[in-house]
């Protein structure tokens, strides 16, 4: 899945995000209500976690914002405020869930998995593979496929190149794929992204006439024929 977190507090955000790396979703992160407003509607998730007291703007106003605009995302709405009114008000706004904090990883990860569940269910266009050209990625089965030839991936590779399939025909930065494939916040002069990619080429064109991972001279890379 592809998640957005809107969450201000930096324990809290690790605590989540690590989770969710770890059992191998995409994921991208805001620090305050603006942002993830931004974000949630400028950008296509899965799933949304959203914390009900933010600065900029209150979580609850941002889940009022989306759903009066027509975005139906699944989302589970975290808060310290566990009372029963707060709840109600929550669920009444538009949240799929609510999650009182401290609250343990395994039991978000539950939540989120049943929510999107019941939202695809309900949504028989659902997209469960992606493609691009003749190369197709399996969400499912975590299978990518070029033509007649299976491509195996690592757990990291299949992440990039869902990030870069969902964004088929679009540039993406250093910095896009940094934050949300490796969760940096910052170039640390590392290579890392040049070395996935250079992996991740040789696997899905090495062998085709025509290359689907381009690199865009001092912008980024682009996935497309």
């Amino acid at each position: 899945m592809r998640v957005l977190l809107v969450e201000d507090d930096p324990h809290t955000a690790a605590f989540i995000g690590k989770g969710l790396r770890e059992d191998g979703h995409v994921l991208d992160h805001a620090e305050d209500g603006k942002q993830g407003l931004f974000l949630a509607t400028t950008e296509t998730y899965d799933a949304i976690v959203l914390d009900r007291m933010l600065p900029g703007l209150d979580g609850l106003v941002v889940l009022q914002t989306l759903r009066g605009a027509g975005n139906r995302t699944p989302l589970v709405l975290l808060t310290a405020l566990g009372e029963v009114d707060h709840r109600v008000e929550g669920l009444r706004a538009g949240a799929d869930d609510y999650l009182a904090k401290p609250f343990a990883y395994s039991e978000l990860s539950a939540r989120l998995d049943s929510i999107v569940r019941r939202s695809r269910a309900g949504d028989e266009r659902e997209p469960t593979r992606l493609r691009v050209g003749d190369l197709e990625l399996d969400l499912l089965s975590r299978e990518a496929r070029r033509g007649d030839r299976r491509i195996e991936l690592q757990p990291r590779e299949f992440r990039l190149l869902e990030y870069l399939m969902r964004r088929a025909d679009r540039v993406v930065t250093r910095t896009m794929l940094l934050e949300a494939v490796w969760d940096y916040h910052f170039d640390p002069q590392t290579n890392v992204i040049d070395v996935h990619i250079s992996r991740l080429r040789q696997k899905i064109d090495h062998g085709f006439a025509r290359p689907l991972l381009h690199t865009v001279r001092g912008a980024g890379y682009r996935l497309g024929e």
